[in-house]
Formats: C-alpha cells, structure tokens, sequence
C-alpha cells in the first residue's frame, strides 16, 4: 500500500474507490469522450478507447471546449462517470458538470486538484485507489503497469 500526498478538494463527494487511469495528453471531453459510454473516442488520443467510466481519472490538463460540463453532467447521468476527476490544471468548466449534478440531486463524483510531480509519485503503480472525503489518495493491490 503506497500513500500519496493530499490533493485539495475542488468539487466535494463521497470516499470512493476504483481503477487508476493516468492519461498521458490533454483530452477534450466535447466530441474526445463518448457521453453514453465513457470511452475515449478522440482517436489522436494516446488512451484511445479506453473507458472513464469508474475509475480515479488522473489528467494532466484538459484541452477544451465550453460544452465539456455539459459531457460531464452527461456522463454522470448516464452512469458512465470517472469514479472520482484528479487535475493538475484545474478546469473550471469541466468541474462545473459536476457541481450542476450535485445541485441536481444526482450521485456525482468528488474532483481534486493535485499537483503533476504529485501524480508522477503514483507513476508506475496501476491497480485500485481509493480517495476519502479530504483527497488523501491511497493506492490499493498495486499491480504492475500493463500496456496498453
């Protein structure tokens, strides 16, 4: 079990646990993330066709569009949602889905910012993490990384 550091809260929800998935490059989540399935389509994408939906998203930064809550707010009601959003560039706008769903009444996930030399830290680790109320990050039944 390894821990990482604390990332701050950006948009609270519940503890949650699921799949780490890192993404190497920006993604735009208007017209670069199915809102149905939660499987990248943007096929310039490294992680093309991979699937958001449940794991602990780890990105970098986004590349975007202002409809990207509304792909969020999408994904969310469509169950197809990252388990929890972790950004070293905070989006705005892509966070905004998420508050949209929690004033919706809607089970939506928490969003944090933590630093990318912060992310790098859990570099190498795949598996299951989990994240509490606070953004301290715990990574569960490390696995090494397959490719992809």
């Amino acid at each position: 079990m390894t821990d990482a550091p604390v990332a701050t809260v950006l948009a609270p929800g519940p503890a949650v646990s699921g799949p780490i998935l890192r993404l190497t490059a920006p993604l735009s989540f208007w017209g670069g993330v199915d809102p149905v399935t939660g499987r990248i389509t943007d096929i310039r994408h490294p992680e093309h066709g991979q699937c958001v939906a449940g794991t602990i998203l780890m990105v970098p930064e986004t590349r975007g569009s202002s409809s990207s809550s509304s792909i969020m707010l999408e994904l969310i009601r469509a169950g197809a949602a990252p388990a929890a959003l972790v950004l070293d560039r905070v989006d705005a706008i892509l966070v905004l889905g998420i508050l949209v769903a929690r004033e919706m009444g809607l089970a939506h996930p928490p969003a944090y910012r933590l630093p990318r030399a912060a992310m790098a830290e859990l570099a190498g680790i795949a598996g299951i993490a989990a994240l509490d109320r606070q953004g301290r990050i715990t990574c569960l039944d490390a696995l090494p990384e397959q490719p992809t």
